[in-house]
């Protein structure tokens, strides 16, 4: 299944790529272990190299891809001839998790020696797993805060009577700035001076 390589690059050298591809936010992770394998194989076969694998998590996308707000992120960072690009991408198109991928050259004439492969089984291991994104882990502290509650509550009363005080303090202080200027206006109307309107001042 090996390519003929591109009159473009050196004899012996591999062009180095990063993909990044999105999955629906559902996929379970044997899903995911399945669709990596996938892509391993065609990297492999096509006699690629693969430098990192990293499994991004779940996250909120900017704008809704095929009626989905969010996605698991899955970054691939690998070396192979200007034919492996091709391959993958069919293969993308094909998998229904697949909802968004995104190929970009990063460099070219690199020696695949030079470059050795650092990924082991367990970094696809890892790279199969999702994390929770941040609205679950949100959701899961609210549960747990909703939980104690009775807790939280009797242990912050100190904390609470603290930041009512402060305010009723800040009350006062506006109340005697506003009598001072009550009465710097009653002294003026007993002197006889008229009261000026107040466009006037």
């Amino acid at each position: 299944m090996a390519e003929l390589q591109s009159l473009a690059d050196a004899p012996g050298t591999l062009r180095e790529y990063e993909t990044i591809y999105i999955l629906r936010p559902d996929t379970q992770n044997d899903k995911v272990a399945e669709v990596n394998q996938r892509v391993r194989g065609i990297i492999e076969a096509m006699g690629g190299v693969v430098l990192n694998v990293d499994n991004w998590g779940k996250r909120k996308l900017a704008y809704e891809i095929k009626k989905e707000l969010k996605g698991i992120y899955l970054f691939w960072q690998y070396l192979g001839s200007s034919g492996v690009v091709t391959e993958f991408e069919r293969n993308m198109r094909m998998l229904d998790p697949v909802i968004r991928y995104m190929t970009v050259l990063t460099a070219r004439d690199i020696d695949p020696a030079s470059r050795p492969s650092q990924v082991t089984d367990e970094t696809y291991q890892k790279a199969s797993s999702t994390a929770a994104d941040e609205e679950e882990l949100m959701l899961r502290r609210t549960d747990e805060a909703a939980g104690e509650g009775d807790e939280f509550a009797a242990g912050d009363d100190e904390e609470a009577d603290e930041f009512a005080v402060e305010p009723v303090a800040e009350v006062a202080e506006v109340a005697e700035v506003a009598e001072t200027a009550e009465t710097a206006e009653t002294e003026e109307a007993e002197a006889g001076e008229p009261a000026k309107p107040k466009d006037e001042e």
